[in-house]
């Protein structure tokens, strides 16, 4: 597995790459067969749901995360961790207030890797774990992701297609 890291916008917001698919685009590919067991789900067009489900989490603001090293290390903020679960943030919600509908997975460092797992949506605790990971990362490589930050002047999911994914973005 491979990781990126990158930011985006004035704010700063921090986002993630897993094997060059934005974790957004993963967490909708998760979430979407359980929004359809929603009841306001048939109220979209396909199209207004494909641009929803794209569009459900942005990055993290990076005055949020205060030290994003030790923050994506598994070692967060009290503020940024989900306690019943010792989970991280990984990603916040669109709307620009990370704890509206933030994304959280467990992160746990050995020597040797970073593993991401039990991805979960706390708003929602009968989706259970989503359908994401684990994700083994090799900690070297992981630290040297960390340490060489791309940055964007824009989301990189802005330009996406309001139809649908592309991976790789």
């Amino acid at each position: 597995m491979h990781i990126e890291f990158f930011t985006y916008s004035s704010a700063r917001l921090w986002g993630i790459r897993v094997d060059g698919s934005d974790l957004r685009v993963h967490a909708a590919d998760a979430t979407r067969p359980l929004w359809v067991l929603e009841k306001h789900y048939g109220e979209r067009t396909p199209q207004e749901t494909e641009d929803f489900l794209f569009r459900q989490y942005a990055g993290l603001a990076e005055s949020d995360l205060r030290d994003p090293v030790r923050h994506f290390l598994g070692d967060a903020d009290p503020d940024l961790r989900h306690t019943p679960t010792d989970a991280t943030a990984v990603l916040g919600c669109s709307c620009g207030i990370w704890d509206c509908w933030p994304l959280f997975t467990r992160i746990t460092a050995t020597p040797e890797t970073i593993t991401w797992s039990s991805f979960h949506q706390p708003h929602r605790p009968a989706w259970g774990d989503l359908a994401m990971g684990p994700y083994v990362f090799p900690r070297a490589a992981y630290e040297e992701a960390l340490r060489r930050i791309v940055h964007l002047a824009e989301d990189p999911l802005a330009a996406l297609p309001p139809s649908g994914a592309v991976r790789g973005t």
